[in-house]
């Protein structure tokens, strides 16, 4: 690991609430990073899957609404998680942080849809992937003063797991909640 690993802020979480606002048709798969897989998020690239999270449930809906004037059909899904190995970024780039860190919040979607080049926060998921981390904790931009964290789905074998709290098995189990007659 590079010198830029000395610099994080790595941290464990125990029992920690999370949410996720779901499209419904996928709420079969609560755990499952695929959706982010398939064109690539924020922190991950294109084929790797990530789950991303709010640590509060208003800013899953504002992530899951995206400045949109309507709320589109979702549900609100709750988790615990217990990690081991999270990057503390809710505190922002400040110079103890590589530089690379300035541009976690660039406008990833303009760069790489728009520009056609790899957005500088997808290094950044590699870099916390690299340095053995589950998972990056930083602050929402859809609800300020919110947190999201970003959990890299292959490396919950190793860093810790997360509960879907569905105590009554009230989530769909397959496809078929979602066929239209």
């Amino acid at each position: 690991m590079g010198s830029w690993c000395a610099r994080m802020k790595i941290i464990g979480v125990q029992d920690l609430p999370c949410y996720r606002m779901h499209t419904p048709k996928w709420s079969v798969a609560p755990t499952s990073g695929a959706g982010a897989a398939t064109q690539g998020g924020r922190v991950n690239r294109k084929g790797l899957e990530a789950l991303y999270l709010s640590l509060e449930s208003a800013t899953a809906i504002a992530e899951f609404q995206q400045g949109s004037a309507f709320l589109p059909p979702g549900l609100l899904v709750s988790y615990s998680l217990s990690l081991d190995r999270v990057i503390d970024f809710t505190g922002g780039y400040d110079d103890t942080w590589a530089p690379i860190w300035q541009d976690f919040f660039c406008d990833w979607r303009k760069i790489r849809f728009n520009d056609g080049v790899e957005p500088p926060s997808w290094i950044v998921g590699d870099l916390a992937i690299e340095a053995d981390c589950a998972g990056i904790l930083f602050e929402s931009v859809a609800n300020p003063g919110g947190r999201n964290l970003v959990l890299f789905t292959d490396q919950l074998p190793v860093h810790g797991n997360i509960v879907v709290n569905d105590p009554r098995g009230d989530l769909p189990t397959d496809q078929s909640s979602w066929t239209r007659p």
